[in-house]
């Protein structure tokens, strides 16, 4: 199979969707890869690294995308990309379809195979979703520690107080991968730390494993609007894989909490979890509404991208290899791809993404016909 590497063109963004240990792997496998030159430059891997494990670099996005079976990325197609999608051919990447329409209806006109690192499930687990959950819920922190300084228009609050003053108090909204890293590093800085997840059995997990400034609570309306009361710094970190993130915060809610107090909202690139949440960029990261920063960047792990390719590839590479052997036959041959199918031969088969613009939904059986 041909496999290729485009360099992302989401802004300020980083990542390649693979490492010259990948390239060698799958030349071994008997695939060709193609790599547009430059793709790896900003995770600090060059062209010259890439052609010596086995790869062809390419001058052009059309030139990966007109020549591969296979496209492997980071972040979704963009729409300079959707007009040179091949039908039928099999993207694996980042999609998170429920927090865009018009993305989810492109793909499904291109006839393209869309195949989501976010909702690969096996067992409980999500993954290739992790790595990046891990990489986000920890800068979620050292970001907002940042916004809270006064230079930043923040409340002028030092996460972890010194001798004599109270640290500040951090709300962690779900108990899952981002969370839970999350907490660790706010603890770790020293604040007073709630965190809130309706599982109780994940709650008892944190309980036993978070430091002693951790409390952990169940989460309800009710608890979220008295918490963001106190709250200098709350990490939205919900997730509902394939679906859209519910709205936990409200404008409301806003109106009741510390004047330059931050939210970072891990759930943007599935729609967020703040009601009045917006995507935003590394060079452009925050927006004010109702006297609270917001940083809502979509895709915060590329802002360390030799860090975060590394730990992604990592997860991805195996699959990769999976796909590129047996092609669109693995949806049916393993479980676990087959639930990391969003989009095939123009039918969605992910219900959550179904479910978030009312469109009909597919099993694989039925899609693959």
């Amino acid at each position: 199979m041909i496999i290729g590497i485009p360099r992302e063109i989401k802004k300020d963004e980083g990542r390649v969707a693979i490492v010259p240990a990948g390239v060698d792997a799958l030349v071994r496998k008997g695939h060709k890869v193609l790599i547009e030159t430059s793709a790896g430059v900003k995770s600090g891997i060059t062209d010259a690294e890439f052609a010596a494990a086995g790869a062809e670099i390419v001058a052009t996005p059309a030139d990966v995308f007109g020549r591969a079976d296979m496209i492997i990325k980071v972040k979704e197609p963009l729409e300079p990309e959707w007009k040179i999608i091949r039908k039928g051919q099999l993207l694996f990447t980042y999609f998170h379809f429920a927090a865009s329409r018009p993305l989810t209806e492109a793909m499904i006109a291109s006839g393209a195979q869309c195949i989501a690192y976010e909702t690969l499930e096996v067992g409980r687990t999500l993954p290739l979703l992790t790595p990046m959950s891990e990489v986000a819920g920890r800068m979620s922190v050292q970001e907002g520690a940042k916004w809270l300084e006064a230079p930043m228009k923040g409340a002028g609050v030092l996460l972890g107080g010194v001798p004599g003053v109270k640290p500040a108090n951090v709300l962690v909204l779900g108990g899952g991968t981002v969370g839970t890293h999350a907490a660790r590093i706010a603890a770790g800085m020293g604040a007073h730390v709630s965190i809130l997840d309706i599982n109780l059995d994940r709650l008892r997990y944190l309980s036993e494993t978070m430091p002693a400034n951790v409390t952990t609570l169940f989460s309800s309306p009710y608890a979220v609007k008295e918490l963001l009361k106190t709250a200098h710094l709350v990490i939205g970190a919900v997730l509902l894989p394939g679906a859209k993130a519910p709205a936990l915060v409200t404008r409301a809610m806003l109106k009741e909490m510390i004047p330059g107090s931050v939210i970072v909202d891990v759930a943007v690139d599935q729609g967020g979890c703040v009601e009045t949440c917006r995507p935003t960029t590394h060079s452009d990261p925050v927006f004010v509404e109702e006297g609270v920063t917001h940083y809502c960047v979509a895709n915060m792990p590329g802002a360390v991208p030799r860090t975060s390719t590394y730990a992604l590839t990592n997860a991805t590479l195996p699959w990769a290899i999976k796909l590129a052997g047996a092609g669109l036959s693995a949806l049916k041959s393993d479980a676990a791809l087959a639930t990391a199918a969003n989009v095939v031969n123009g039918k969605v088969t992910c219900r959550g993404v179904a479910d978030a613009f009312g469109l009909p939904f597919a099993t694989i059986d039925a899609a693959l016909g």
